[in-house]
Order: C-alpha cells, then sequence, then structure tokens
C-alpha cells in the first residue's frame, strides 16, 4: 500500500461529454471523490470497451481498484487506506439512509432515463459514439435488455414500475434538498462520498438527459439542490474541460487548463514512460475485448429466450444496485 500512496493515481473512464469531465454515472462519483480529497490524479479515457463493468478504476503501481470489486471504486479506495472522506460520517444513520436512497433509487431512475424513458442519443454520446455502427447497436440492446430485467420491467407491468421510480426519485430529492438547506455540503462542512455520488447524479441528470425528461424536471422542482450542483460542479471541475482524446491519451486532471495544450503538443521527455502505461492498458484492453466479445455472443444466443422469473419490482426499499 505504501507503494500506491507513493505514486500518483490514475482514474479511468469513459470520455468526456455534455460539458462534464466523464459523462458515465458511474465514473463521475470517482472523479469527485478525488477532487474532493485534492488528491492530484491522471484521467485516462477509455473509448475500446467503455460500457465494461469494470470501468472507472483506479490504479497506481501494482494496485487497483475496479468498479466491479469490493463495492466499488470509492469503497476500495477507503478500505485500502489510499483515502477515506467518510470516516466522520459512515456511523450517523442518517448519512447512512441518505446514501443507500442515492446508491437504490437514484441510480435506478437514471439508469431508467438513460437506457428506457429517452432516446438513445445519451447512451451514445456517453459510451458507443468511438465504435463501428453494428457494435453499438447490438451493446446498446444488450443493455437496455439487462436493465429491465433488473427493474423487473415487462409489458405489462412497465407503467406501474415507471410510476414507482419517478415517486421514490422525488422523495429522494425531497429528502436530501430538506437535509441540504443553505449549507454547502450534505452533511457536515466538508464533502463525502455522500456529496461525490449526488453531484455526479445530478450533472449527468441536468446535462445529459434531453429537455423532455422526467426525472430532470424533477429535479430542477428544488433549487437549493441545483445551485448547490453548480456550485461545486464550478469549484470541482477543471475550467477547460478536456476534449476527447484516442484511448490512452493521458490528460491530467490537476493540470487545469493547461489540459487542452498537453493533447495538442506532446511532449518527448515522457515518452518512455507513457509507452510503458500504454502497454499496461493495452494488455487489460486485450482481457475487455474477449470479455466483451462473449458477452455479446450470450446476449444474443439467448435474446429470444424466455423472460419468465425476472423480478418483479417490489414496493419496498430493497432495491439492488446495478452493476
Amino acid at each position: 500500500m505504501e507503494e500506491s500512496r507513493q505514486e500518483k493515481l490514475t482514474l479511468v473512464t469513459t470520455k468526456p461529454c455534455f460539458g462534464l469531465p466523464t459523462g458515465c454515472p458511474n465514473c463521475l462519483p470517482v472523479y469527485f471523490y478525488l477532487k474532493f480529497a485534492r488528491l492530484p490524479f491522471n484521467l485516462y479515457f477509455h473509448s475500446t470497451f467503455p460500457d465494461s463493468d469494470q470501468i472507472p478504476y483506479v490504479e497506481s503501481g501494482s494496485y487497483v481498484a475496479y468498479n466491479n470489486e469490493n463495492g466499488g471504486v470509492i469503497n476500495c479506495l477507503r478500505k485500502d487506506g489510499i483515502v477515506d472522506l467518510d470516516s466522520d460520517f459512515d456511523t450517523i444513520p442518517e448519512w447512512i439512509s441518505m446514501k443507500a436512497m442515492i446508491g437504490s433509487w437514484l441510480v435506478d431512475a437514471l439508469v431508467y432515463e438513460l437506457w428506457i424513458a429517452s432516446e438513445k442519443t445519451s447512451v451514445q454520446k456517453i459510451y458507443f459514439s468511438d465504435l463501428p455502427w453494428p457494435i453499438g447497436t447490438i451493446l446498446y440492446f444488450k443493455k437496455n435488455h439487462a436493465v429491465k430485467s433488473h427493474l423487473g420491467i415487462t409489458n405489462e407491468n412497465a407503467e406501474r414500475i415507471e410510476t414507482e421510480i419517478y415517486r421514490r426519485a422525488n422523495i429522494a430529492y425531497g429528502a436530501l434538498s430538506t437535509q441540504l438547506g443553505e449549507d454547502s455540503f450534505l452533511f457536515g462542512e466538508r464533502p463525502s462520498s455522500l456529496d461525490a455520488l449526488f453531484l455526479g447524479h445530478a450533472l449527468i441528470s441536468l446535462q445529459a438527459l434531453p429537455e423532455a425528461s422526467v426525472l430532470k424536471s424533477k429535479l430542477l422542482n428544488f433549487s437549493n439542490l441545483v445551485k448547490y450542483t453548480e456550485k461545486l460542479s464550478t469549484e470541482f471541475i477543471d475550467t477547460a474541460p478536456q476534449s476527447a482524446v484516442p484511448a490512452w491519451s493521458r490528460v491530467s486532471a490537476s493540470e487545469g487548463n493547461s489540459s487542452s495544450s498537453t493533447s495538442s503538443k506532446p511532449k518527448s521527455k515522457p515518452k518512455k514512460e507513457r509507452s510503458e502505461e500504454e502497454k499496461k492498458f493495452k494488455r487489460r484492453a486485450k482481457y475487455f475485448l474477449a470479455a466483451q466479445l462473449v458477452s455479446v455472443l450470450v446476449f444474443l444466443s439467448l435474446f429470444g429466450g424466455s423472460d419468465k422469473g425476472e423480478a418483479e419490482y417490489e414496493d419496498d426499499d430493497g432495491i439492488e444496485y446495478l452493476e
């Protein structure tokens, strides 16, 4: 662990879009968590398999924390002693329930909006714009099917589930608005992972969803949450957002305005170091490729199968996280 503390962290996400450092709902909270910690890190954009469950991930030396392992990247960073912003809050019942509400009700609402309720233009920009059209289309329908399965949506219950999703989202926004009041952060005088999770959710809801979005309109009803989102995003997002760059290109998230010149004028000095890192990322890309191809083939073989046995969306709080 000492080695990982000494080396600069690298955060790997999907590419930037909608004026955000990354358009991925899983990636943006990790970006803000590291920003809140004032931890310098490099930002890489993985455009080869942006829908992989392993993205986002953070690495430093031999240390790697994946999105789909041990409760996610933020939880890994906390448990592994890299950075913990929650130590003052994680025993407070209200904080715990608020975090669970964001991680279930609001996660499900945003996933529903992106993959089912809205046209696929938003997810196309976030995940598939760099992929060949046939692959992007197959992956979109695969994810759409997985989201419906996760939420238990069928032709018979679709309307009821939609109503319940938006009802819960509205309750969550109301509770968060009351908790925030006129304060700068949701709990206490400094940010925690709770702020990172909600800020990521709110920015994608406000900037990536279409104007006709029901979820977006519900969030806009809570002016203090909107002001809070605008204030923190102005403070913690680099003033010159990174433009889309090829896979494996590096942009330092701590360099602010210099990020654009970094991609246009590559320096010759760090060439050797960069090539070593690229080799490591490319080796991992081969793993992503094999996993994604198998996933697509399995999906195509099962797509016509029966959907019986899908769980109903019950009116309780036991909503699972969407991996």
